[in-house]
């Protein structure tokens, strides 16, 4: 282990907010209004957990392109209405909670792998585990599974709807922030330092599903600008702001190279082993210590505890910080609610909706922040079927929060990931043999080959970077190769510099 601090003030602190924060929070809210105010016209809003289920899939891919977007919301929908119709069929079939906290763990362990070995993106899991793991806890019947899973999948089908609807207006706007954030890292930082921005704007343009067209092939050319070593900062900048909107993308000199951009990969299933095993067994441990204690929701803590793990027990353990700070102040925003929740329904229904914008607002600047708000909206929800107590809803939510917290952290501690050290060794190889093959071809001229092998070298030591930070966090490791680390990257480095030198050979179209 490299270092056991655990940090505190570092873990609170705020970032800036999300170029795109607006997005999923208004999205979200638009998927989830009609749903709910539709139920509550009928007298329904106890039905109100199952066509949340479909809005909350809102919440995903607003980074990606609109094809690639359509793919994985679908996807997400599915995923959860798979999980939600797991639980439902076990709510009704099993006669004791014990039984459904280990079945919740399960299911947490599946969607955390799945979530993580698809690279779905925020927010992960969280979702998916909380509905599921509230289903569980909803006393039902077979008959009644089918249409709780059509309601599901009604208001999934609606969000899939508003989150694709945008595409309509600004077809290329995910390719275009990706392409302009990576202009200004390179105008800033240059070429070295931002070679993960144009890895990721790469990535973005070449997502599964997208097809070539001239705009995108317009943003390629923009990259292919940045990537060459007299581009102007200044040019790249007024590049970067002209990508806003929907005008036209700048044109820059054409430079041809082979069709060899790296696009996004899958995370071996054997790499996530050590991650599921954590979500199965905290996930277990909150909700059976939460049972123990008495608490009418056990799926708090289990969900609780889900929610903490992170790549490392360095992080696991900040978000087990901030889960805690913005549960234990959620609650005081709920206390301060409830007055008017309990006036009428629909303040209940309009109040649940802010809190949910707010979340999706706030996140983005740190997880205990979102969750301010995250935290009343569940509670909420929760009384969609019946108004309840606040006081007691606030202690067993206090309760609940601290025993997933220290139940999901234990988990972490106990089970360990040595495997993350073992990923340093095999990403310190990938990049020692990018470099030598770079080098090679900067020896031995070879113009075809060289774009290939300077991307792979950048793709190779953005994986490196994050596989070491990863490495580092995480406890009970092997010694630190962190000598031969620091060689790979200077040398890595330096030969990407290179390479992107002995590219620069077109001059960039001047206005």
């Amino acid at each position: 282990m490299s270092s056991r601090r655990l940090p505190l003030v570092q873990a609170l602190r705020l970032q800036g907010p999300s170029a795109i924060w607006f997005k999923p929070a208004l999205s979200v809210v638009v998927s989830a209004a009609p749903p709910n105010l539709l139920l509550l016209a009928l007298g329904r809003l106890d039905l109100a957990l199952y066509t949340m289920a479909g809005s909350l899939c809102a919440l995903y891919a607003h980074q990606r392109p609109y094809a690639a977007r359509a793919r994985v919301l679908a996807g997400v929908v599915l995923g959860m209405t798979a999980g939600l119709g797991v639980a439902l069929l076990t709510s009704a079939l099993t006669p004791g909670p014990v039984v459904l906290v280990l079945v919740g763990a399960l299911l947490a362990a599946v969607q955390k792998t799945v979530c993580e070995a698809t690279r779905v993106g925020p927010p992960g899991n969280v979702v998916v585990t909380f509905i599921s793991s509230a289903a569980l806890f909803v006393p039902q019947t077979p008959g009644q599974v089918p249409a709780h899973l059509g309601l599901a999948l009604a208001a999934g089908a609606w969000a899939w709807l508003v989150c694709m609807a945008p595409g309509a207006l600004r077809p290329h706007g995910p390719e275009r922030r990706a392409v302009a954030a990576a202009l200004r890292a390179v105008a800033d930082q240059g070429h070295a330092p931002a070679h993960a921005a144009l890895h990721a704007a790469w990535q973005t343009l070449r997502s599964p599903g997208t097809r070539p067209d001239p705009t995108r092939r317009a943003l390629e050319t923009l990259l292919l600008g940045a990537e060459t070593a007299d581009a102007d900062p200044d040019r790249l900048r007024a590049w970067a702001r002209a990508l806003r909107g929907t005008g036209p993308v700048p044109q820059a000199e054409t430079i041809h190279e082979a069709d060899a951009h790296p696009r996004p990969t899958r995370v071996p299933l054997r790499h996530l082993a050590p991650m599921a095993t954590r979500t199965a067994l905290g996930c277990a441990l909150a909700g059976l210590a939460a049972l123990s204690l008495g608490v009418g929701r056990p799926y708090w803590a289990l969900v609780t505890a889900a929610s903490l793990y992170q790549a490392n027990v360095t992080l696991t353990w900040s978000r087990g910080v901030q889960r805690i700070v913005g549960n234990l102040l959620g609650v005081l925003v709920f206390a301060a609610l409830t007055p008017l929740t309990h006036l009428h329904p629909v303040t209940l229904v309009l109040c649940c909706l802010a809190c949910s914008f707010g979340a999706e607002a706030l996140i983005a600047r740190n997880y205990w922040l979102g969750t301010v708000c995250v935290t009343p909206m569940a509670l909420l929800i929760t009384e969609f079927t019946h108004l309840q107590d606040p006081g007691l809803l606030i202690t067993q939510r206090v309760l609940d929060t601290l025993v997933g917290a220290l139940a999901g952290f234990a988990a972490a501690v106990i089970v360990t990931n040595r495997r993350a050290g073992d990923r340093v060794h095999d990403a310190l190889t990938a990049v020692e043999e990018a470099g030598a093959h770079t080098e090679h071809l900067l020896a031995h001229p070879a113009p075809h080959a060289l774009p290939t092998a300077r991307r792979a070298l950048a793709a190779a030591l953005t994986d490196l970077r994050a596989t070491a930070d990863t490495a580092q966090g995480e406890w009970w490791q092997r010694p630190f190769p962190a000598e031969r680390l620091a060689l790979a990257e200077r040398t890595g480095h330096r030969t990407l510099a290179a390479a992107v030198r002995h590219r620069g050979v077109a001059p960039l179209k001047q206005d």
